[in-house]
């Protein structure tokens, strides 16, 4: 009598960022067939590569070329568009909202949390209306046409006060998508202000407002500072150490008692765990993060793993200082670990042991606009063009897909040739507007 061939193992992984589709990719190109199948659940179809999204929103690179779309790049794996809204591990399954509205549920035999992280927002007075964040490819393109569609409407106003407001760009939090939000934004409207008659640099103003006394933790203090000093020489006003109390329609008020208006605030101030995560039956910590091993199995439940941002990972290469240390939430670690993860899983299922994930923290890398940056690396200090040199090619090297680092270079060489391009699309934000209009008429 012929033997009962088992069922392939079920992994199901429950984010398409870094984690998810590093992981499931690595797990693609090594699994035997028959050995298990891979399940990718995400509310967008691709994995957005984080750090280019300011240069995105600068016009750099194209928005399309820093997404890699899921189906395309995963094409031994199945790729669900949806939205997990529940993990029951007693039950080893996924509720899931797919776009189409239903709700489904996907079982599992070995579970991936990759879910990421979201934006970490204050109860401040405003927020909510105005702010806009930087953590998507939607946001990188709304925030390049809303700051384009405000020097087209500076340029077309006789009011004084109200083009002062147009022109008054805010951004809130002082991190590297921050900084280099700041920098790149502030670089492209300067190059675009040459297409503006009537509009000069000094009437542009940028703010930076950070609540800490530093800028950029990750880099050295007196990079740091140097970093400040060249934002302050391009006029940018930088309040450190300084707390936004509120932001209602506009009208920015810090605790130092600074008060301005601003018809652009953009909010890149932290980031958190998933929220969703607390409606599963995960061990979280205190901070709402999947509590980990350090080979980023989920401790007290076999079979089910986390990394990146949405794990509490032991930072091995710093436990000695602190024995509570954890993994930072930045994509040199996620792409780290969804590589070991990969291993760690294979291992898991072929019968071996797991390794441990130890990253030692190599250093940092900043682009501050076209030519400018910063670098940290191994303890050696950059600044300007090599900085900014080092910053392109280390996040082009983890640019996932050789398609897309391919469109990206291709990219910054047309941008060298010909410059940026500097039209607000505003359309793509109420695309039946000309047509609703004709139709009324």
């Amino acid at each position: 009598m012929a033997a009962v061939k088992s069922q392939p193992t079920r992994i199901v992984i429950v984010g398409g960022g870094y984690v998810g589709m590093y992981t499931a990719l690595g797990l693609q190109k090594k699994l035997r067939s028959g050995e298990a199948s891979v399940t990718v659940i995400d509310p967008q179809p691709h994995m957005t590569y984080q750090p280019f999204l300011p240069e995105a929103a600068a016009g750099s690179i194209e928005p399309r070329h820093v997404v890699a779309p899921l189906r395309k790049v995963l094409k031994r794996c199945h790729v669900v568009t949806g939205r997990a809204t529940r993990i029951e591990h007693e039950k080893k399954s996924v509720t899931v909202e797919l776009v189409d509205g239903h709700v489904e549920k996907f079982e599992y035999d070995v579970l991936v949390s990759a879910l990421g992280a979201v934006s970490r927002t204050l109860p401040i007075p405003g927020l909510p209306d105005v702010g806009i964040g930087l953590k998507t490819i939607g946001e990188a393109i709304y925030v390049r046409n809303h700051v384009l569609s405000r020097l087209d409407q500076a340029a077309s106003t006789n009011d004084a006060e109200r083009r002062k407001r147009l022109l008054t760009f805010t951004v809130i939090g002082g991190g590297f998508a921050g900084i280099e939000t700041l920098a790149e934004l502030e670089d492209m409207t300067r190059y675009a202000l040459r297409y503006y008659e009537g509009l000069k640099p000094s009437d542009v103003q940028w703010v930076l407002v950070e609540a800490t006394n530093r800028i950029m933790p990750e880099v050295s203090a007196s990079l740091g500072v140097y970093t400040v000093h060249q934002l302050e020489k391009r006029g940018i006003k930088c309040y450190l150490d300084t707390r936004v109390k509120s932001m209602e329609g506009g009208h920015v008020v810090l605790d130092d008692g600074t008060e301005f208006d601003s018809d652009t605030v953009v909010w890149t101030a932290g980031m958190k765990a998933n929220p969703m995560l607390r409606d599963t039956d995960l061990p979280l910590d205190e901070r709402g993060r999947v509590r980990c091993t350090a080979a980023m199995q989920v401790v007290g439940l076999p079979g089910v793993w986390a990394a990146g941002d949405c794990s509490a990972v032991p930072d091995l290469s710093r436990t000695e200082e602190d024995p509570n240390a954890t993994c930072v939430p930045n994509a040199q670690h996620a792409i780290r670990q969804s590589k070991l993860l990969t291993k760690n899983i294979l291992a898991s299922l072929r019968g071996g042991q797991p390794k441990d994930y130890f990253h030692k923290y190599v250093g940092s890398v900043a682009g501050l606009g076209l030519y400018k940056g910063v670098a940290d690396i191994f303890g050696m200090r950059f600044r300007g063009f090599p900085a900014w040199f080092m910053h392109r090619t280390y996040h082009v090297m983890f640019m996932p897909t050789f398609n897309r680092k391919f469109r990206v270079l291709a990219d910054w060489t047309q941008a060298f040739i010909s410059g940026r391009e500097v039209v607000a699309l505003g359309q793509l934000h109420e695309p039946k507007a000309e047509f609703d209009r004709a139709a009324r008429s």
